[in-house]
């Protein structure tokens, strides 16, 4: 893999290069969110290792810019804080996983490989009846209207699009948006909400179906919702 670092502690980037480099893995540091931000413009990487904080510019304003100008690299954010509200706007700004400090640097490694296998994976792009998920630009569309989702919305869709027409546990996505810590309040209900404002209201025919007592399904079929 090709990564970048972006990492003021020089223990951890020592740590993480002593690891990762005899594997043969490049790997190119930055020392700040500008530097960082530089380099990821100009450089192509396989995945991109994030601190949260740093001198100069935050891992969130970092990846938010990233987004924005269409750079679509993974991003794994490292933090010292196990915050519930910390790991909600990674999320939101586009990070595809998270690293809580003191980590292990082989299950960093594993992380990777595995946000890399997705990646590689991913058809072009899912369909559910008329709405369609373009894999490469992110773009949703429910028949010919583009539709505007939020990074969790999307990241729930997307889920729920490669498992459809299957029954997706709560605790599957839950896992899938905050891990081995959910919140003790249903948030996830709050996004299911929003994004079947978003991709069924507007609608005739609803897509995405609560199964009461065990999770969500999206499937062109009639059922309860």
């Amino acid at each position: 893999m090709n990564l970048l670092i972006v990492e003021d502690n020089r223990d951890i980037a020592e740590n993480i290069a002593d690891y990762l480099e005899p594997k043969g893995h490049q790997l190119d540091f930055a020392i700040d969110g500008q530097q960082g931000l530089e380099l990821a413009r100009s450089t192509e990487f396989d995945a991109i290792v994030l601190d949260l904080m740093l001198p100069r510019m935050s891992g969130i304003e970092l990846c938010k810019q990233l987004r924005a100008g269409h750079n679509h690299t993974p991003v794994i954010m490292l933090t010292a804080r196990d915050q519930l509200d910390d790991k909600l706007l990674g999320f939101e700004v586009g990070a595809d996983d998270y690293l809580v400090k003191p980590f292990s640097v082989k299950e960093l490694e594993a992380r990777l490989l595995a946000l890399l296998k997705r990646q590689q994976n991913e058809a072009p792009a899912l369909h559910v009846a008329d709405l369609s998920f373009d894999t490469q630009t992110l773009e949703v569309r429910r028949g010919n209207q583009a539709l505007e989702l939020n990074p969790i919305q999307r990241k729930l869709l997307h889920y729920l699009m490669e498992n459809s027409p299957k029954v997706v546990k709560r605790a599957q996505l839950e896992q899938l948006i905050w891990g081995d810590n959910p919140p003790d309040k249903d948030i996830l209900r709050t996004h299911i909400y929003s994004l079947r404002n978003t991709i069924d209201k507007a609608f005739d025919k609803p897509l995405l179906h609560t199964v009461h007592g065990v999770g969500y399904r999206l499937a062109d079929t009639a059922g309860k919702s």
